[in-house]
């Protein structure tokens, strides 16, 4: 049996789900620990894909200083004895970490134990923990290594639906499963160009902004595909031809799969700048638009989709990723250890 540990936001549990179901799909027991706070019980409390879930008392420690830092540390330790009873109850074989404060207790009993312990990194910049425990692991998968990079484990959907563009005519604006205020009023002030030139607009805005930016687009009298949040965004991205979007990791390598350009604006207070190095590696190949929040300008932007060459890029994106990323993930695991 294997634990799969980590979680707190949807780019991480987005991993965590896709290898679980690799690994149940070849007969693989599977479990879950995660954290009470965060996005994890939403995302897995009723899955199937694990044989047991855990959704400990844990809390990050990054952010925090003097006493509160010291609680976290000494929280992570005790939690940690209780994976350690977990392991021993499962008969944990090996532990594979995706991130987040919530993957810290099981990883780090996983050294304790000395259990083979496989590592996700999803960003470009690599978070503190996993920076820690890398010298310590049996495998570290990431996507952005240049001697060895893993494809980013992404849902077939996607890949299913992806096509060449060629020119454009429809506009997605993402502003991730919460929504982004800056995008938000990005769209809504570039609704009037794009309507103008007939271009079509999908936008998720988060439910939080959803009454207000639906009220906008019927002030403007513009018609809009507007969404708080969709569960089919396989689809909503087949339908568009550019993308402005926010930079996590799952966002872009969803976007890559599906082949569509992308206009990136990453979230400033993302641990570590990570989302904007994200960006900067597709950026830095040409394949996509890189725009800092603090410095937007609507025009800049319209001006840089204009001058995209969306089928070069398009083409280009499709080739940055393959379809099988978890199930190699799955087989170096498997190679290292005996089930």
């Amino acid at each position: 049996m294997i634990c799969i540990c980590g979680g707190g936001t949807g780019g991480h549990l987005a991993i965590a789900r896709a290898l679980g179901a690799e690994l149940k799909r070849r007969g693989v027991c599977v479990i879950f620990v995660g954290s009470q706070q965060g996005q994890d019980k939403m995302w897995f409390e009723n899955s199937d894909i694990f044989e047991q879930k855990y959704f400990l008392a844990s809390s990050g420690v990054a952010n925090k200083s003097g006493f509160k830092r010291l609680f976290s540390l000494l929280n992570i330790i005790k939690l940690s004895f209780a994976c350690l009873s977990i392991f021993k109850k499962h008969k944990i074989k090996a532990v594979i970490s995706v991130g987040g404060y919530s993957a810290a207790p099981a990883a780090f009993a996983a050294i304790a134990s000395f259990k083979p312990l496989f590592i996700h990194e999803q960003n470009a910049h690599t978070g503190s923990l996993n920076a820690l425990l890398k010298p310590l692991a049996k495998k570290f998968f990431c996507s952005y290594d240049k001697n060895e990079p893993f494809d980013y484990p992404v849902r077939q959907e996607f890949f299913a639906l992806a096509r060449i563009r060629s020119k454009c005519e429809c506009v997605l604006f993402l502003g991730g499963s919460q929504g982004a205020s800056a995008i938000n009023a990005l769209a809504l002030a570039l609704a009037p160009i794009l309507n103008q030139r007939g271009v079509k607009i999908i936008h998720q805005c988060g439910a939080k902004e959803y009454e207000s930016v639906r009220a906008k687009y019927d002030e403007l009298g513009i018609k809009a595909g507007i969404y708080d949040f969709s569960e089919q965004l396989p689809e909503l991205m087949s339908r568009a031809d550019v993308c402005v979007s926010r930079a996590g990791a799952s966002s872009l390598w969803e976007l890559c799969a599906n082949a569509l350009p992308s206009v990136f604006i990453p979230y400033p207070y993302a641990a570590g700048d990570h989302q904007y190095y994200n960006a900067k590696f597709l950026a830095d190949l040409g394949l996509a638009g890189l725009f800092r929040q603090e410095s937007l300008e609507p025009n800049a932007v319209l001006e840089f989709i204009d001058n995209m060459d969306l089928a070069s890029i398009s083409a280009s994106l499709k080739e940055k990723i393959n379809m099988d990323g978890s199930q190699k993930i799955v087989d170096e695991v498997l190679k290292n250890i005996k089930i």
